[in-house]
């Protein structure tokens, strides 16, 4: 089997390219290999490497650059996964593509399934939405992972934002009225190619026999200020902290150009049916991370 496993300079790329090695033949990519900005340039490079599975783990991230660049983002988190569904399905293969928490609007007050109706608020939410639809439309053989705050100690991420933040400021003031279900890179890339490895002899006929929209996250759920309050306790150079107190605020103490949804956890018990598939809680994730 030839995998294509896009973004791999990504944070759940980098793990990927880790846990997929012995599913097959597996072909890393990521700008300038591949341009998702440029429907040509995503058609050409998988008619060219013509995979049996494509991972895409790439996305326009930046919730609040989005804002300004609608259309870029539109053409790499919407067009370019409908690009890869019309290939694969020329090439009788499958799909795993992540989407996120950001297609809710937060108001629900308890953790979202899979069939509760998507309401998102910014342009990156919306165009990851798109994306979820295109990919079904077209009809092909795929898995769609939404998940949330997905996290490493990669530079750029939360994780390592607050580590940064506490070797440099006294007083950290963190939201404590935004929700999610912190979920590990490492965690989830293992939990993605055990996925596939449920398939065995024919991988790519497992996941057309399961296709469909699952819920993937770290188990429980937390506020923004509590994880950064579990980030520094467990961080291992406590000793570097130059913090003093950490203050909680609320999301409309900072304007940001983007909405941010209040309350994105995710049940994702279905897919724990289906596959047997289960991330450990957040906080025991972060341990295995930072001890």
């Amino acid at each position: 089997m030839r995998i294509m496993l896009v973004g791999k300079y990504g944070q759940l790329g980098w793990e990927l390219e880790r846990t997929c090695a012995t599913l097959g033949e597996v072909v890393c990519i990521d700008y300038p290999d591949i341009d998702l900005s440029e429907a040509k340039s995503t058609r050409e490079t998988i008619q060219r490497i013509k995979p049996d599975l494509i991972i895409n783990a790439a996305a326009y991230t930046n919730v609040d650059k989005a804002e300004s660049e609608p259309e870029l983002v539109r053409r790499v988190n919407a067009f370019a996964p409908k690009i890869m569904a019309e290939e694969l399905k020329k090439l009788n293969g499958a799909l795993i593509h992540y989407s996120t928490d950001y297609v809710f609007d937060g108001t629900k007050g308890s953790s979202y399934v899979e069939s509760d109706q998507p309401n998102p608020l910014n342009i990156y939410g919306s165009t990851k939405l798109e994306g979820e639809q295109f990919i079904k439309e077209v009809s092909g053989s795929y898995l769609i992972l939404r998940t949330s705050w997905v996290y490493s100690l990669n530079q750029g991420g939360f994780v390592s934002k607050v580590m940064q933040w506490a070797r440099q400021e006294e007083t950290l003031r963190i939201v404590d009225d935004q929700i999610g279900s912190p979920t590990s890179a490492r965690m989830l890339a293992e939990a993605t190619s055990q996925l596939i490895a449920q398939g065995r002899m024919d991988k790519i006929e497992y996941i057309r026999e399961n296709t469909g929209l699952y819920h993937l996250a770290g188990g429980g759920a937390c506020s923004r200020f509590e994880w950064a309050e579990e980030i520094l306790e467990l961080d291992p150079k406590k000793e570097e902290h130059f913090v003093k107190n950490i203050q909680p605020a609320k999301s409309n103490d900072f304007s940001n150009p983007a909405n941010r949804p209040l309350n994105t956890s995710l049940d994702s018990s279905i897919i724990k049916k289906i596959f047997e598939l289960d991330l450990p809680e957040w906080k025991k994730s972060m341990r295995l991370l930072l001890l």
